[in-house]
């Protein structure tokens, strides 16, 4: 049972980074843009992380087996609308529902292991199932860069669908059955916090092209800024709130939320820029490039399980304040790229550097603030630190593709200078967080039964 969560969690990890390598492929047989290029990315993640939470609250209701095969059905139908998509709508609409299946997977298969595994074998169980997100994000760079350079960008989708209906096919015979608890849902909740940080990233992409004074920038931030509020006051009227106010407001769940929004918006921006200057300026194939991905990956997970040893001793806030000033020093070294450069020489060490950093920003961010709040509110702030951990992600790459606007254009005009000026912007976004860390993680060593690599890392 384990292995078949674990592999159909796995399946969710890669496809935050498989993409990633195969964009200026699909940008070239698609026909697709900058703007159209960044809602590849985001609007998986942007989907996954804004209706987390109501799968969580849907596998409780409903039944975690249930929400549990829905959401691989989902997740599978919709990796095949991809591999079939001719156009960029078409796309569009197929990662979306991907990351609704993905949504209603994720919460319920750790919702199954939490309730099977029991003691100790319950730590190990969700030390196996934490470990899954290094190598996803390992793997997914390498397996797009394969797929796309063997039998195309669209293997990066078809492959799910094999291991998906066998995940599909074995759940039945290896899962028991729950019964839900009849509680209240907060669709509409749910709903307006994932409408809102749409037109939030849509708002953020436009810029780059339009301007910050354009009806086509100020419309959508202006609607994010209104939904916003009314979720606020959605939340504070319905009997089952998707995330409760005196949750949100403890200042454990604020550090978290902070640390694993910078963290993961600076990895995934990172990602997006890399991946683009490698293939679009210094002419790389998808092989090379996902090749070359491989080291950052794999010092993610380096760091990420350096960081859960170093938290016990040390504690939160000197871990959270190193990450992010790693992460800003190696930012900064790949400031240095240009097109006589060589970027194992200048982009690869910094981009390592800042992998470094970044792995255990991310074990900061769930540690720290499950070590500080009552456990009857464990299952509510974990659930608001893992949406953050996707939505970060699809704020990252919206804001650097912005920033990058005229180095991304077709035909690059820009030159390198748009890469140069997202690549400092993460160096400074990261060095600001390293001092806001250190004011706002809280102090002291969390317990050791709390240490541990949080959702996806």
């Amino acid at each position: 049972m384990l292995v078949l969560l674990c592999l159909a969690q796995f399946m969710l990890i890669v496809d935050i980074t498989v993409v990633q390598v195969a964009l200026p492929a699909i940008g070239t047989d698609l026909a697709l843009g900058r703007e159209a290029l960044t809602w590849v990315v985001t609007t998986y993640t942007l989907c996954f992380g804004g209706l987390m939470v109501l799968g969580g609250r849907l596998a409780d209701a409903l039944g975690a087996r249930r929400t549990l095969l829905a959401g691989l059905g989902l997740f599978t139908a919709a990796s095949l609308l991809c591999g079939l998509a001719a156009t960029g709508p078409a796309l569009l609409a197929g990662r979306a529902l991907q990351g609704v299946g993905a949504a209603l997977l994720s919460p319920a298969a750790l919702a199954v292991i939490t309730a099977t595994f029991h003691g100790p074998r319950r730590g190990r169980a969700l030390g196996v199932w934490a470990a899954i997100g290094g190598t996803g994000a390992a793997l997914g760079v390498l397996l797009g860069g394969i797929l796309t350079a063997g039998p195309g960008w669209t293997w990066a989708f078809f492959v799910n669908v094999p291991i998906g209906l066998l995940v599909l096919a074995a759940i039945p015979a290896v899962v028991p059955a729950t019964r839900g608890r009849a509680e209240p849902v907060d669709v509409p909740g749910a709903l307006i916090v994932t409408a809102a940080t749409a037109l939030l990233i849509y708002g953020l992409v436009t810029a780059g092209d339009a301007g910050w004074g354009a009806a086509g920038t100020v419309l959508p931030l202006t609607g994010a800024g209104l939904l916003y509020a009314l979720f606020v006051l959605v939340e504070r009227s319905v009997r089952a709130p998707l995330m409760r106010a005196a949750t949100l407001a403890r200042r454990p769940v604020i550090s978290g939320t902070f640390v694993m929004l910078v963290a993961t918006g600076l990895m995934l921006g990172l990602f997006f820029l890399s991946s683009l200057y490698l293939q679009r300026v210094m002419g790389f194939g998808p092989l090379r490039t996902g090749l070359l991905f491989l080291p950052v990956a794999i010092a993610i997970t380096i760091g990420a399980q350096a960081g859960g040893h170093l938290i016990g001793r040390l504690g939160g806030r000197p871990v959270a304040v190193a990450s992010f000033v790693l992460t800003a020093a190696g930012a900064a070294l790949m400031t240095r790229i240009s097109p006589d450069a060589d970027p194992y020489l200048t982009l690869l060490p910094g981009f390592v550097l800042a992998a470094l950093g970044i792995g255990p920003a991310f074990v900061t961010a769930t540690t720290t603030t499950m070590a500080n709040i009552p456990p009857g509110e464990n299952g509510v702030a974990s659930g608001v630190i893992n949406t953050f951990h996707e939505l970060g992600g699809s704020i990252g790459v919206a804001v650097v593709s912005t920033v990058a606007a005229a180095s991304l254009a077709p035909g690059g005009a820009g030159g390198v200078g748009g890469f140069v000026s997202g690549l400092t912007l993460c160096a400074v976004v990261a060095g600001v967080a390293a001092v806001v860390s250190l004011g706002l993680v809280p102090p002291g060593r969390p317990a050791a039964a709390f240490v541990g690599h949080g959702h996806g890392h």
